[in-house]
């Protein structure tokens, strides 16, 4: 167990305010669920012996004075957890080769929701008695990239100018809460969303949002999801290209014409070669054969003979 002065200095230090001669330092680290965090604790002093030092990572958060609050402890340059929260088992790691140099950075692993704190670093040099040279603060905030917006708007008719459509953007899995812009693209002014909702889930955020507007002939509209803290502006966009009047229903009835002009015109072509072909074929049958045997002639005329002189009459209908 560690000694009583150590335990005894452990409590003291959690509410030990800041002295004349250590400033107490804040810094601010952002970190993705799922990533390892670096909490920063830096002593610009070289040629520190550990032997003589003790390191305290702790919870500084007031809401944690009646729970576990210890993180990681580092006392005569050997590692005691001991007494570390369970929560933080294997899952801090000290910069082994930068100490000696002042640097007490902590390493979390694998970040999650309930790590979203504020950690206080404390180093004390216990040459002659206990005494603070250093502490910081790091607040630890948490963020997660918002999924790729998906945004879906009205499918108009040539006609629907002026009414009425609806426009429904839709993004999730954020973090923190995002800012949801609506932007016309024509002019880049902003369009005021008729609702958006967000909804908490598992840890992160959900939002969907509705723009109502009028149509026009040339909408573009742009749907925004910002994630301020990892500094991330998602978006998506919508284009409805301007018609003439009246100009597109006659694009689009006169090459469904010409398909069926250009079809019948095909099956046409082809009958008459198959009636060309036909006829030639027997004719020349006919040439060689003249003396043997005679369409007319019956009894021992070949049912293949007889096809190709009726396709001869039918090729004679076709020319």
């Amino acid at each position: 167990m560690p000694s009583p002065v150590g335990l005894t200095g452990l409590c003291f230090l959690h509410q030990l305010p800041a002295t004349s001669y250590t400033v107490l330092e804040k810094k601010n680290v952002i970190s993705k669920l799922g990533d390892n965090a670096t909490l920063s604790c830096i002593f610009n002093k070289n040629n520190l012996e550990l032997k003589n030092l003790r390191l305290y990572w702790q919870i500084a958060d007031d809401s944690y004075q009646e729970k576990c609050s210890v993180v990681h402890i580092l006392m005569s340059g050997q590692e005691d957890n001991r007494n570390q929260c369970i929560r933080f088992k294997d899952r801090t790691q000290l910069f082994w080769d930068r100490l000696e140099h002042g640097d007490f950075s902590l390493l979390l692993l694998n970040v999650s929701q309930s790590d979203r704190n504020t950690y206080k670093c404390i180093v004390q040099n216990t040459t002659e008695y206990s005494k603070v040279i250093y502490q910081a603060e790091v607040v630890l905030s948490l963020a997660v990239s918002y999924s790729q917006p998906i945004l879906s708007g009205p499918i108009r008719n040539s006609d629907s100018t002026g009414e009425e459509v609806t426009f429904n953007c839709r993004s999730g899995n954020g973090y923190p809460k995002p800012n949801v812009y609506w932007i016309n693209k024509v002019n880049n002014s902003r369009l005021s969303p008729s609702e958006t909702i967000i909804s908490h889930d598992n840890g992160t955020f959900n939002v969907f949002s509705t723009l109502k507007v009028k149509a026009t002939s040339n909408m573009q509209i742009e749907c925004s999801i910002e994630n301020e803290m990892l500094k991330e502006n998602l978006s998506a966009n919508y284009t409805q290209q301007k018609k003439s009047n009246g100009s597109a229903s006659e694009r689009d009835e006169k090459p469904e014409k010409k398909g069926r002009g250009a079809q019948a015109a095909g099956i046409i072509g082809i009958v008459f070669v198959i009636g060309l072909l036909t006829g030639l074929i027997c004719w020349l049958w006919r040439r060689r054969s003249s003396n043997l045997v005679k369409c007319s002639a019956p009894g021992h005329v070949s049912f293949g003979f007889l096809f190709l002189c009726l396709s001869f009459t039918g090729s004679n209908f076709w020319m």
